[in-house]
């Protein structure tokens, strides 16, 4: 009979997805001892190899794979059960999964703060990361609540738009253009962009915008997160456009200005998104509803 452990397919996951024992126990936060140790055990009980490593390569082989796909299907439900039987105790104990998309990041900690003081019985993982890692976890059912940008068409999700997402050009203090006033789309676009990577909501918005006006962004730094574009763009390395929800502190100190050009803000939305058919528990309806009902309250918008 084979013998494994719920523990040891959890290890072996996410060391097949990763392909890399190193990394694996830093994302199971194991050391690498630990994590091939559990390799091996596993592998000893169903007596066939799970991995094979030509040079400096790790590569699953033909049980590998087939293990993977089974040990996606029980770990997933698991975690259902799971969170059924959490659910049965009610709002007030249980566990919380919400991914975000980095830029969001800086209203839904204020979000999760107030619910925490609604409810302390509950505890929380927070992920803030790029979309494409959203949409994996989405799709790997690693997450309760993702809240990111317009999710993409034709995906097994149900999402739902609860905040508008303003996108405003920006330029650092000293900028020829942060003093001037209605600034044509058509100048804005003869600037270097500092924009996100290619996998970003966010920058194909901005490039769908510019191209609607017969227009292209001029090709600069690509950076794989917000903080990096503010701190280039304060720089002088070029202009961007970023939500506005995330300038807050920015605005304030003076270091970036938000640009008067016409056309801008684009207006997107922020969306709250599960995988389609999972199971709702107490603590995910109470988060739903509570982020509709505060939202608004906790962006603070920065002025113009």
């Amino acid at each position: 009979m084979i013998r494994f452990t719920l523990h040891q397919l959890r290890v072996f996951r996410v060391a097949a997805e990763l392909l890399n024992y190193t990394r694996a126990a830093e994302k199971l936060h194991l050391t690498q001892p630990a994590v091939s140790m559990q390799i091996r055990q596993l592998e000893e009980n169903i007596d066939l190899a799970l991995f094979e490593q030509t040079g400096r390569r790790l590569y699953l082989t033909d049980a590998g794979r087939e293990l993977y796909r089974y040990a996606q299907r029980i770990l997933e439900v698991v975690t259902e059960a799971q969170e059924v039987l959490e659910g049965m105790k009610g709002v007030h104990r249980g566990h919380l999964r919400v991914s975000v998309a980095s830029t969001a990041n800086h209203f839904v900690a204020r979000l999760l703060a107030e619910f925490s003081k609604l409810y302390p019985g509950v505890s929380f993982s927070l992920d803030v990361t790029n979309r494409e890692s959203l949409l994996r976890q989405l799709d790997d059912n690693e997450t309760d609540v993702v809240i990111m940008g317009e999710p993409p068409a034709g995906v097994d999700l149900v999402s739902e738009a609860f905040l508008e997402n303003p996108l405003v050009g920006i330029a650092a203090a000293d900028h020829p253009l942060a003093k001037k006033k209605n600034i044509a789309l058509e100048e804005l676009a003869q600037h270097r962009f500092v924009q996100r990577e290619l996998a970003s909501g966010t920058r194909a918005a901005v490039e769908r915008f510019f191209a609607e006006h017969g227009l292209s962004v001029k090709p600069g730094l690509e950076m794989r997160s917000n903080e990096a574009i503010k701190q280039a763009i304060e720089a002088g390395l070029g202009v961007g456009i970023v939500s506005q929800h995330t300038l807050e502190l920015e605005l304030e100190t003076g270091r970036l200005v938000i640009l008067d050009v016409e056309g801008l803000p684009i207006i997107r939305h922020w969306y709250m998104v599960q995988r389609q058919g999972k199971r709702d528990t107490p603590v995910m309806r109470s988060f739903h509803d509570h982020v509709l009902e505060q939202a608004r309250r906790q962006v603070r918008l920065p002025a113009r």
